[in-house]
């Protein structure tokens, strides 16, 4: 299981939760007042950690939604071929492929250390 459950009226700016199978960031949360005969809702607008787009959902305070466990991790650059990166891991030592774009391509060198996050099953670098 590569998340936890938590009622949308404890969330806050910055944290991360699951919105359409995507891990994302919180921008926003604007909350209504409730109403006559309904409750209060919450509109979240985030943005996704891997496919970088923007994910919004409106739904009452009290649903609970995922929050993806995320693991932060420190690994050393291996080689890099065609747009593709091979780290290990500097605890595990487990190596493993991650695709980058161009920009984070041509900033990593081989034998850099770096930073990277793991959320339900996917990694991208975070820092280099």
């Amino acid at each position: 299981m590569d998340w936890e459950q938590e009622e949308i009226r404890n969330l806050k700016e910055n944290q991360y939760i699951i919105i359409d199978d995507e891990p994302c960031k919180i921008k926003s949360i604007d909350t209504s007042k409730p109403g006559k005969h309904g409750e209060a809702k919450a509109r979240i607008d985030a943005k996704g950690i891997f496919d970088n787009k923007k994910h919004s959902m409106l739904n009452p305070v009290t649903t609970k939604i995922r929050i993806p466990i995320i693991d932060r991790r420190k690994g050393q650059v291996v080689n890099k071929s065609d747009g593709e990166v091979n780290i290990m891991d500097l605890e595990s030592y487990d190596t493993f492929q991650i695709n980058v774009d161009e920009d984070t391509f041509e900033e990593i060198e081989q034998g850099q250390n770096i930073r990277y996050l793991e959320a339900m099953g996917r990694k991208k670098i975070t820092q280099t």
